[in-house]
């Protein structure tokens, strides 16, 4: 059994946290609609959602780092159980305003909730530890998506209809647990590593204008700038994966047979990335550069996949023009359609550790890292409200499907620049180490980890980060 205090205890917190509510969330999105015949009005929340979630990730960091992951997280989990919850007053009245209103609730807990979960995962695991960390997590949250399916797959399997009021309230129970389980989190500056170095550089804490003083300097930090284009992507494709394809050709109870796939190719995928990105034998540069040819090549092959299937449909639900109307999993026309989704299920896993990975190579404080992670997420929910609203306003499909590639096109010459500057430690590699005998903390700096009790002089780059 880990540590209370060990990075790998509070990552397995945080992993049970998003199991229980973002990764509910996910199951119940990955079926088109919320499980909703008709998907306008979960679009919308989702677009209403992420607008919001874009503003609470950039300010969460600041959040975090003033108010700690404990409290914040356990409330922000609740904000799922809000939104699930008006799904049961959809089923009975089809009024989509609550939902939509409870979407811009969400979007303020889930911002602040995925920034603590980034510095959990991102700045608690030693430098070769990053990619495992990552991947665990992804594996325990994915796990949470995969369960969601079963659900209603279980539940409507003999049915067509939208979910029942008790599939909804299953959903909401278990986040509602997640709550409880964010309340077990420990604060950052308590976590000790094996090798006795602290997850944080331990220091006063910063008051609201200094706090939010540093949360503006990192619209400047050349590197973060660099990696807008892969926030900007990182989460725009769920609108078309979800809704125009799993949503729209594909019967109900398929839609949840989907989600199992897609979640389990996630969990698979995650696992043989992360084999790849702790790879000590190669350099770490070498180790991303490799990863991004992959992602890249593999996200490109499966766009191609679905403009195959594309083509043939330009309308979803009851009324699709799809050939032979909607797919149903027991027919075998439905295998290259479903295996297409299983491989999304994979580029998806892939991009988002990638995006972790890459963000935790520019520093190893948690501080720090809170603002990077809210930055990321802030511009991940703007490009995820606009793909939302791609939806939400009909635009024809085989567009969205153009947008989604272009834009993961975009995304990868500044992800790959950065990967390629790379170096062995993070940018901003400042430990804190307890010293056993006198109980002090000392700072480690890159060369040789010598041990010093003055700080040296951060050369620009450092700086600039810090």
């Amino acid at each position: 059994m880990p540590r209370y205090h060990s990075p790998l205890m509070q990552m397995l917190i945080i992993s049970g946290v998003c199991f229980l509510g973002p990764g509910m969330f996910n199951a119940l999105n990955g079926l088109g609609g919320a499980g909703q015949l008709d998907a306008r009005t979960t679009s919308d929340a989702n677009a209403a959602l992420y607008a919001s979630f874009a503003i609470f990730s950039i300010i969460g960091g600041g959040i975090v780092n003033m108010a700690g992951v404990r409290i914040p997280t356990a409330i922000s989990c609740l904000t799922y159980a809000l939104y699930t919850a008006t799904y049961i007053h959809y089923n009975h009245t089809h009024n989509g305003l609550l939902t939509i209103l409870a979407g811009v609730v969400l979007g303020v807990g889930g911002g602040i909730l995925w920034t603590a979960q980034g510095v959990i995962i991102v700045s608690y695991p030693s430098e070769n530890e990053k990619a495992k960390f990552i991947s665990i997590f992804w594996v325990v949250f994915n796990v949470g998506g995969l369960l969601g399916g079963v659900l209603p797959f279980a539940i409507n399997f003999s049915e067509s209809g939208a979910l029942t009021d008790s599939v909804y309230m299953v959903f909401v129970v278990l986040e509602c647990v997640g709550a409880c389980v964010a309340l077990m989190l420990a604060p950052p500056s308590t976590i000790v590593r094996d090798d006795g170095s602290r997850a944080t550089i331990l220091q006063a804490n910063t008051g609201l204008s200094e706090e939010a003083t540093r949360v503006l300097r990192v619209f400047r930090n050349k590197w973060m700038l660099m990696l807008a284009p892969m926030s900007f992507a990182s989460n725009f494709f769920y609108g078309y994966c979800f809704s125009v394809y799993n949503g729209a050709v594909f019967t109900p109870r398929t839609r949840g047979f989907n989600n199992l796939l897609y979640w389990t190719a996630s969990i698979i995928s995650s696992i043989a990335l992360f084999a790849l990105l702790d790879n000590v034998r190669y350099a770490r540069r070498v180790r991303g550069i490799y990863a991004v040819c992959v992602v890249f090549a593999a996200s490109c092959a499966v766009w191609a996949g679905a403009l195959i299937v594309q083509l043939r449909y330009s309308r979803g639900g009851e009324f699709t023009d799809y050939p032979g109307g909607l797919l149903d999993f027991l027919q075998t026309r439905a295998a290259g359609p479903i295996a297409v989704y299983f491989f999304m299920g994979v580029v998806d896993s892939w991009y988002q550790n990638m995006c972790y990975w890459i963000i935790g190579t520019l520093t190893c404080d948690a501080r720090t890292t809170a603002r990077y992670i809210g930055f990321h997420k802030g511009i991940q929910s703007v490009g995820a409200a606009v793909a939302w609203q791609l939806v939400a306003r009909n635009v024809p499909f085989v567009a969205q499907l153009a947008v989604n590639w272009a834009v993961l096109v975009v995304s990868l010459p500044s992800m790959a620049c950065v990967v390629m500057r790379i170096e062995e430690r993070a940018l901003d590699d400042r430990l804190m180490y307890l010293s056993p005998r006198t109980n002090k903390s000392f700072v480690s700096h890159n060369s040789g980890f010598e041990m010093s009790a003055t700080p040296k002089k951060p050369n620009r780059l450092t700086a600039a980060i810090i």
